[in-house]
């Protein structure tokens, strides 16, 4: 897996694309003073030809930035959105 950047000696950012199953991850993870460090930063899945947002814990605008590049709304899920809430996003709910 290509590494993104070196946070520190012992934390890294780990690209991960899956392009024959369309899952794409961004990872940090590693040891920070003794503890383990193990989160996503940035996943995405492509299911049935909806992109699935499963995590953005970016500053980055993803979703405006598919809208803007001519993703329409019924084409994205929030999947870090519970079902329930999914039809009240404007999104698309699966």
């Amino acid at each position: 897996m290509p590494s993104v950047g070196a946070i520190h000696d012992e934390v890294e950012e780990q690209l991960i694309l899956d392009t024959q199953r369309d899952h794409y991850q961004i990872l940090t993870i590693g040891w920070e003073n003794g503890r383990r460090v193990y989160y996503p930063i940035f996943h995405i899945d492509i299911r049935d030809g909806k992109i699935w947002v499963q995590e953005d814990a970016t500053d980055f605008d993803l979703v405006g930035e598919l809208e803007r590049r001519g993703v329409a709304k019924s084409d994205i899920v929030l999947a870090f959105q519970a079902p329930y809430k999914r039809p009240f996003t404007g999104y698309a709910v699966a």
